[in-house]
């Protein structure tokens, strides 16, 4: 329950930071416009290291409960990959952004106006992208694999719950989940890296705006929205800032 009321505050304070993400100038039109939005690009990342950092503290108490997430709705935990997001999620945002961004701004763009946002990828940027997804999808699937053989083995703690081996296979699924929520933040740092500023600040609009349409979707539906696809929710959620 406490990592669960500290979520609540953390889910309340990441509005707060998308709201004066989206009211700051975009692209700044000066110097104190682009301190100002790269400071609160700082804020953002701190604010995401501060959940996986309290997180990592809740799984040492009681790994089978984060790992479960039960703050979350049904629709949330069916989307659920190692206790949290999966990490590709975030190229799969970036590719649907910037096609939505691209499409409305088309005309512009064959004029052969810059317009600096996810729309205007460079095809440097393309190259990076993709090749931080291939990374990222090895990650993941290592990590998949080594949960598993932990699934695999979990039959040894049958009757023997308070015993050793129940220990060393918490501390084993602990592991695991450190392992897939260090994955997580590197993959939103790696992109934000890679961006320019203005789209930086898109993405994570995009990234937490993305989170709340999937937490309000279920709330709303329940149980029924489990069974909604990745695709489906992004092309539904994701809307132009």
């Amino acid at each position: 329950m406490g990592f669960h009321r500290f979520y609540e505050t953390w889910f309340d304070h990441l509005r707060l930071l998308v709201d004066q993400l989206s009211q700051a100038p975009k692209p700044p039109t000066s110097q104190d416009h682009h301190d100002a939005l790269h400071h609160l690009v700082q804020k953002a990342m701190a604010h995401y290291a501060e959940y996986y950092r309290v997180k990592s503290l809740a799984a040492k108490h009681d790994v089978l409960s984060v790992f479960a997430a039960p703050w979350s709705t049904s629709l949330e935990r069916s989307l659920l990959w190692i206790g949290g997001w999966r990490p590709t999620t975030a190229f799969h945002l970036i590719y649907t952004e910037s096609s939505i961004m691209f499409e409305s701004k088309i005309v512009d763009i064959l004029r052969g106006l810059r317009t600096g946002d996810l729309g205007d990828l460079s095809p440097g940027q393309f190259r990076r992208v993709s090749e931080l997804q291939c990374d990222t999808v090895r990650e993941e699937n290592a990590i998949t694999d080594e949960l598993s053989e932990w699934q695999d083995g979990s039959g040894d703690m049958l009757g023997l719950v308070c015993g050793g081996i129940a220990y060393g296979k918490m501390e084993r699924l602990g592991r695991v989940l450190e392992k897939a929520d260090d994955l997580r933040l590197r993959t939103v740092r790696n992109v934000v890296e890679m961006l320019t500023l203005q789209q930086a600040v898109q993405f994570l609009i995009a990234a937490a705006e993305l989170q709340f349409g999937v937490h309000i979707w279920g709330l709303v539906s329940g149980p029924d929205a489990s069974g909604a696809s990745l695709s489906e929710l992004l092309r539904e959620l994701v809307v132009v800032n």
